[in-house]
């Protein structure tokens, strides 16, 4: 699997980064099961650890939002949708702008596979098959659906055809973030979450 070498965002201008209001605790939520979503998208695709993620972490300057394995594990937990979800540790904005600046730069590093996976998904949905015909795509999604019922606290709400579809939008999502302006996109999108 052949990957870009990361390049490092250029300086990010503050008007990138809107917040017309600080989000209530709800909205809150729903951003944090959102990050861990699509991180969980991220490591099913194109496995990744979380010294993957440190990593990222360091050469964007971020290690200060991430911390080390603990804190990164307290921050995944924060998704109030995860079995270890305690509650004690809350994502800040802050934590949030760095944790979208990491996927983005993730999903940028991972672009090409990123592409090849919705091609593929496009073209199986496209004839009608099951998306379990690629390998790429059942291999994606077979390590999604174990992830999400292995973390995830709501696992038995949710029926494997829905989780599909679930891990067929992050997907597409991914490839919306993995292009220019990715963190950008990412973030708005996470606005849309506060709504």
């Amino acid at each position: 699997m052949r990957q870009t070498v990361p390049t490092p965002f250029p300086p990010v201008a503050s008007n990138d980064w809107p917040l017309l209001q600080f989000p209530e605790a709800q909205q809150l939520d729903n951003i944090r099961a959102y990050l861990d979503l699509i991180l969980l998208a991220l490591e099913a695709l194109v496995k990744i650890d979380s010294d993957s993620i440190q990593q990222v972490a360091e050469e964007l300057k971020l290690d200060s939002f991430v911390g080390d394995h603990s804190h990164l594990w307290q921050l995944r937990n924060s998704n109030p949708l995860r079995k270890n979800f305690s509650g004690a540790k809350q994502l800040n904005i802050e934590e949030a702008r760095g944790l979208v600046l990491i996927i983005a730069q993730l999903a940028k590093t991972h672009q090409e596979l990123i592409r090849r996976a919705v091609y593929l998904l496009e073209q199986t949905t496209g004839e009608n098959k099951e998306t379990h015909h690629s390998a790429l795509l059942g291999d994606y999604l077979d390590t999604f659906t174990r992830f999400y019922q292995e973390k995830m606290e709501n696992r038995e709400n949710f029926s494997k055809e829905e989780l599909t579809q679930l891990a067929h939008k992050l997907l597409i999502d991914l490839l919306f973030y993995s292009g220019f302006n990715g963190y950008r996109r990412l973030w708005l999108a996470l606005l849309n979450q506060t709504r």
